[in-house]
């Protein structure tokens, strides 16, 4: 939604940072209403040299019609790149919602303007020169901080650069060692974007360089950003408490042995709930190919669920896994058991009582609003498939490169769309999502989700019983014993991993947000490499060992499975092999 004099990559990119924005190029009236129609908000770029001060810093007569007719139109925010007398005989009688100056066409103010007109920084500027008697000299708005995330370098939030770097030795050894064969790392602290950075290639073919704007399958990062957050909307709307039983919220476990489970034992994963079901299974014969009378290569009426590209599934299975679920048995023994089963019922238990899908109103809610543009179900509907790392060659089910159809088989079969699995995104957005959550519900001057929710959710209710989870949330490991992070990360983090070597983390006590995305299923979902290799724990720590100001020891202590000893070189020249 641009009118350019030039085009300014650093400030396309920056604006993007914050919600979808389209280059427009409007060059008469005519086009004005034809390419406009479709926006809401029109930002209008204007860029002159300031090279020199004899360098013609106007509007021509062309540029003034053309600007009052788009702010007739539409609202319209015009930023000024170059000096603040270009407005005199034009900023009176322009109705723009605002005007902003950022004096001169150069990096700083493309990198900082775009976030002041979101809000991640305040204005606090004042005019230096009288324009008009409207706009004499001082004026000029101040405005709060929204707490929306801004975009900086790492000193300002007292981190040390230098050392902030070493986590890239890290990324290159997942690659050299074929953990993965490229990704995504992006920190935030206090609220303030310092490191974003793409390492490798979407495949080991290396055709596709990984950008900082590529889609990856989150799996079980669904869990939170979607289903957990979903049901923290909930819960604020007062449809559930968390001591509730699922037969009493969901008619379709009235009477089966998971009636009395607490919401509150289900989402902790201490509810006796198997772990997963194959689903899939039972619709491929023993060489793995799907069966005709359940797939059929073409959509009807009948076979009308996308499992995949030319793979369309009966909709009356959907019953089958209903039951399945229903009536499977449950484990005997009450322990601490990580299922995905729950989040298929939460999905349910939302849709059946707001009559919504699940995938429109998660968006609608948060994404949307938020300006988290990528974070979506079934990304092919909106973005090209070269923008989206493939998941996996799939010879078991599929029997394709899955890139865009999302990698697990039980959300593939309910159309792409569970609570366990089925999200897409990039890291920028989702660090959007999780500092929404470490800001406990509130962001960019709105509040989603209420403070006593969030602390409800993050909260370890069964720590007696050493689950180490929160509502839905994952939490760091208890001492010596497996988990998600590294062991000295406070307590009162967290966050959530995913099967396609993905991770995303907050942590309140040092404001933090880690997002870390990868394929490492790509090639096969076989490679555990980047688990064996602590990759995203061992990242994670490297961050908060290049803190200035840290509140506890962070720093890698002997005992510890540290990647770099466990690759001996034996075991690399065997997977040369």
């Amino acid at each position: 939604m641009l009118l350019w004099e030039m085009i300014i990559p650093k400030l396309f990119i920056l604006l993007n940072k914050y919600t979808q924005v389209d280059k427009v190029n409007i060059q008469t009236k005519k086009d004005i209403e034809k390419k406009l129609k479709a926006y809401d908000l029109v930002i209008v770029g204007f860029h002159k040299s300031s090279a020199n001060p004899w360098k013609s810093y106007k509007f021509n007569s062309k540029e003034k019609e053309l600007l009052q007719k788009i702010a007739l139109y539409k609202p319209t925010v015009l930023n000024v790149f170059t000096s603040p007398y270009s407005l005199i005989g034009i900023a009176d009688d322009l109705p723009a919602k605002a005007i902003v100056v950022s004096y001169q066409n150069d990096w700083y103010p493309q990198e900082i303007s775009p976030q002041m007109i979101f809000g991640a920084l305040s204005f606090k500027g004042k005019l230096p020169v009288g324009i008009s008697r409207k706009y004499p000299v001082h004026t000029g708005l101040t405005t709060p901080d929204i707490k929306r995330l801004s975009y900086g370098f790492p000193e300002q939030v007292n981190v040390d650069s230098r050392k902030l770097k070493r986590v890239d030795s890290l990324m290159q050894f997942m690659m050299d060692t074929m953990a993965a064969p490229g990704g995504v790392l992006l920190v935030a602290r206090h609220g303030k974007v310092i490191y974003e950075k793409n390492y490798g290639y979407q495949t080991y073919d290396k055709k596709r360089p990984v950008k900082t704007t590529d889609l990856y399958d989150l799996a079980s990062v669904t869990k939170v950003m979607a289903a957990t957050t979903l049901m923290m909307h909930a819960y604020d709307k007062g449809m559930f408490q968390i001591e509730d039983q699922l037969g009493d919220l969901m008619p379709l476990l009235k009477d089966s042995n998971k009636d009395t489970i607490t919401v509150k034992e289900a989402l902790s994963h201490y509810a006796k709930i198997k772990s997963w079901i194959p689903f899939y299974l039972e619709t491929i014969d023993k060489r793995g190919r799907p069966l005709r009378k359940y797939y059929h290569k073409k959509p009807d009426d009948t076979y009308n669920i996308e499992v995949a590209k030319n793979l369309y599934l009966n909709k009356n299975y959907l019953d089958k896994i209903w039951d399945t679920i229903r009536t499977v048995p449950q484990y005997e023994k009450l322990k601490y058991v990580y299922s995905g089963l729950p989040f298929y019922l939460f999905k349910k238990f939302i849709e059946d009582n707001t009559g919504k899908k699940m995938e429109k109103l998660v968006d609608s809610i948060f994404y949307k609003p938020i300006g988290a543009t990528t974070v979506t179900y079934n990304p092919l509907k909106k973005f090209p498939a070269e923008r989206i790392a493939p998941a996996e060659k799939d010879d078991y089910y599929r029997h394709q490169t899955l890139r865009g159809y999302v990698h697990d088989m039980g959300a593939a079969m309910l159309g792409g769309v569970s609570g366990n699995a089925g999200l897409f995104g990039n890291a920028n957005d989702l660090a959007k999502l999780m500092q929404m959550h470490l800001n406990k519900g509130y962001y960019g001057g709105r509040r989603y989700i209420s403070d006593t929710t969030e602390i409800t959710f993050n909260k370890r209710h069964y720590a007696q019983d050493s689950v180490r989870r929160g509502l839905g949330w994952d939490k760091p490991q208890f001492k010596d014993h497996p988990g998600p992070t590294f062991e000295e990360i406070s307590a009162k983090s967290f966050g959530h991993q995913g099967f396609t070597g993905t991770m995303i983390w907050a942590d309140p006590e040092e404001e933090i947000v880690y997002i870390f995305l990868s394929n490492r299923t790509f090639p096969t979902m076989k490679n555990r490499l980047l688990y064996k290799l602590n990759i995203r724990s061992e990242v994670h720590r490297r961050i908060y060992e290049a803190l200035k100001d840290p509140k506890h020891d962070y720093r890698y202590h002997p005992g510890k499975v540290d990647p770099y000893e466990y690759w001996k070189p034996e075991e690399k020249e065997k997977k040369k092999n």
